[in-house]
């Protein structure tokens, strides 16, 4: 009897870590990366970018730009609004940021540039 119950343990614990294989596997390939701006990058003038992707919960977002120039910060609505540069920020050039449910905002955090458009909300489903 103790045999079967091992047995039965050991199926149900191999069957379990092939299901998280292959959930990850899926939706790991279900994701898409964005560059933010497409050929033009982060710069001014960018907030309609947004405007007609569908994006999805673990895609990523590329955020290109000469570092030093600009930078990113991650804000929330009302910062968001008055472009006030308050939240997480990145300034690497090359900045990668997975999206999960819900809007994310972000602004370019240099004096001006989210006043000129340097400003994007992406809403991930």
């Amino acid at each position: 009897m103790l045999g079967k119950l091992k047995g039965s343990v050991i199926f149900f614990v191999i069957l379990m870590m092939l299901f998280i294989t292959i959930g990850s596997q899926i939706t790991n390939a279900s994701t898409t990366t964005y560059n933010v701006g497409d050929n033009g990058g982060w710069t001014l003038g960018v907030s309609n970018w947004p405007n007609g992707k569908n994006f999805k919960i673990g895609d990523v977002i590329v955020f290109n730009y000469p570092k030093g120039v600009h930078n990113v910060v991650i804000v929330d609505k009302a910062n968001y609004d008055n472009c006030k540069s308050s939240g997480k920020t990145y300034k690497s050039g090359n900045d990668r940021v997975t999206l999960d449910r819900g809007t994310t905002y972000f602004i370019c955090g240099i004096a001006g540039h989210c006043d000129g458009g340097q400003k994007i909300a992406v809403t991930a489903n």
